[in-house]
């Protein structure tokens, strides 16, 4: 029998979207699921909105850390003792799932095992008001460690765990405790760090499976566009993507137990480096770390030297 799924969200004065959102979890093909919302204080209609959900489907509601971040809020709810084992998938308060999303996932899960296991998949992008934009591009790169410290290719709102990967992440929170979770700017990336570092197995659908509606209030937004190539370029020349690499391999550092010999390697490497000029770059090079594609690996490697990461 295909098993029960918790659907974890973390909202924050969500309302806006958030019906669009619920509604498409109750259209899933995929019956046999619970949703645990973690809500950070919201002051909007947002707690109405799920008291409402909660009538008709089961829901458990948890209050978040309020620290201020999406991350923050995400992790505080998988680490949170409510929260049952078993499978999980993330949602975002914003988006809006088609209907088969969860069996897909599950389907490319497999059977449960003690492996830990993350799939994501591909997406329409669309507007506020959910009309189309574009496709997201799948990446031409095998998910892997050393790429996993330069970029992230697992989006948080179709992420789906197994079990196994689940209590690993468990095992890694607690490790770091409230105070170092909150440290960790990116979420989805993090989870990726870590579970690419264990040796899980990463799964990438190319199908889209899911509305990912792009907005002001995104913390990052979608990728393959001029806006969201500007966006990148940004944060990598005002050094806020390398302080965001940075943070998150101090935390990996944290639960280098949890990672096999090869993965602390290339993560003693990164942090080892010299912090700007041709020294820089030659260590992360031997690290192993890069991106998808080699002329993004270049512009890490220059802006390795000019110490931007």
């Amino acid at each position: 029998m295909p098993p029960h799924v918790t659907i974890v969200m973390a909202t924050r004065n969500g309302a806006r979207h958030l019906p669009a959102q619920l509604a498409s979890l109750a259209r899933q093909t995929h019956r046999d699921w619970a949703l645990f919302v973690s809500d950070d204080a919201s002051t909007d209609a947002t707690p109405a909105i799920l008291a409402d959900f909660a009538r008709r489907h089961p829901l458990h509601l948890v209050p978040g850390p309020c620290a201020g971040t999406a991350a923050a809020n995400f992790l505080s709810a998988l680490g949170h003792p409510d929260l049952p084992a078993g499978p999980v998938a993330l949602a975002d308060q914003d988006d809006v799932w088609l209907p088969g999303k969860l069996s897909r996932a599950l389907r490319r899960l497999g059977p449960e095992g003690t492996v830990p296991a993350l799939y994501a998949a591909e997406s329409l992008l669309c507007d506020a008001a959910l009309r189309p934009l574009r496709r997201s591009r799948p990446p031409q790169a095998v998910p892997g460690f050393g790429n996993a410290l330069a970029q992230n290719l697992f989006c948080g709102h179709t992420l789906v765990l197994n079990a196994a990967a689940l209590a690993l992440i468990r095992q890694a929170l607690a490790l770091l405790g409230p105070d170092g979770t909150r440290a960790i700017p990116w979420h989805d990336w993090w989870i990726y760090q870590l579970l690419a570092g264990a040796g899980a197995r990463l799964l990438l659908d190319p199908l889209p499976v899911a509305l990912y509606r792009q907005h002001p209030g995104n913390a990052l937004g979608g990728s393959g566009d001029l806006r969201g190539a500007l966006r990148r370029l940004a944060l990598l020349g005002s050094g806020r993507w390398g302080r965001a690499m940075q943070a998150q391999a101090q935390a990996l550092q944290q639960t280098a137990a949890l990672l096999s010999p090869a993965a602390r390697r290339t993560l003693d490497g990164f942090l080892a480096a010299p912090p700007a000029g041709p020294g820089r770059a030659m260590a992360l090079q031997r690290a192993g770390l890069h991106r998808a594609s080699a002329p993004g690996t270049a512009v890490l490697l220059a802006a390795a030297a000019l110490g931007r990461v």
